[in-house]
């Protein structure tokens, strides 16, 4: 049985507005969620707003954020860390730095609500103080927190759109540091400052940074979501040229995946 939806509003919500375009997909899984399948493209198809508007704007800028001034080493020896991160749709956000090289995973989840809200329908209220997080799961011996946030802020998000990226909108796609220990705290806020002051971006960055409470994986049927629906037009438009713009400024960073998914927890 295949269903046919119209597409209109954020990404993966509907709203009662005129149609721009009408995608038919095969059964939908996981009780039937359209709303997680919904892309934005009101009058692109139909040319009434510029390709950018849908595009995430970080996936649009041709530079990347300068090197940190402010990191920790590279430890001497393998081990594990975490980061939690926070700039729209968990899905671009953890397609990028699956392609991380000294990542270890990433997983789509929920950060800054409580375990009793962590859940997507409640979360896409914007009402429960969640934001849609990655937790990334690496090897400090490999690459640096530092570098991570370079990452973060060059190709995973644009951090000067204030509860919302992209084509989504609502404070659970705000931007956001889940720093865990003070000098996670110490490498952020530096970082922000540096990037202030040499005045990477046009607009003031608006990212959070605040201590992480706590991290809640997201549902099954979100992780790895662009590594199982590349032809998914949201992750066309706004997600795989992330992955392409890691690949052009970061390249002795970026890793193909070849085999498995990679989300963890």
């Amino acid at each position: 049985m295949y269903y046919s939806i119209a597409v209109f509003g954020d990404c993966r919500e509907t709203f009662l507005r005129p149609p721009a375009l009408i995608i038919e997909f095969g059964p939908l899984q996981n009780g039937g969620f359209v709303r997680h399948f919904v892309l934005r493209v009101l009058a692109v198809g139909l040319g009434l707003l510029p390709f950018t508007t849908v595009a995430c704007n970080a996936a649009d800028r041709n530079f990347s954020a300068p090197a940190p001034s402010v990191d920790a080493s590279l430890a001497a020896g393998k081990s594990e860390q975490t980061a939690v991160l926070a700039g729209g749709c968990f899905w671009g956000i953890q397609a990028v730095f699956q392609h991380v090289n000294g990542l270890i995973s990433a997983t789509s989840g929920y950060s800054g609500g409580s375990s009793t809200t962590a859940q997507y329908e409640m979360v896409s209220t914007g009402e429960t103080g969640h934001a849609e997080s990655v937790k990334i799961t690496y090897d400090p011996s490999q690459i640096t927190y530092g570098r991570i946030l370079q990452i973060f802020f060059s190709v995973a998000h644009d951090p000067t759109q204030l509860n919302r990226q992209g084509p989504d909108e609502g404070t659970q796609y705000r931007s956001a540091i889940f720093y865990n220990g003070d000098e996670q705290k110490r490498i952020a806020e530096a970082f922000i400052s540096q990037l202030d002051h040499a005045k990477v971006f046009a607009r003031p960055i608006v990212t959070q940074v605040v201590p992480l409470k706590a991290f809640y994986p997201a549902e099954a049927y979100h992780q790895d979501y662009a590594t199982r629906h590349p032809d998914n037009p949201y992750i066309v438009y706004n997600d795989a040229p992330k992955v392409e713009h890691l690949r052009e400024r970061f390249p002795e960073l970026y890793k193909k995946l070849t085999a498995g998914l990679r989300s963890g927890d």
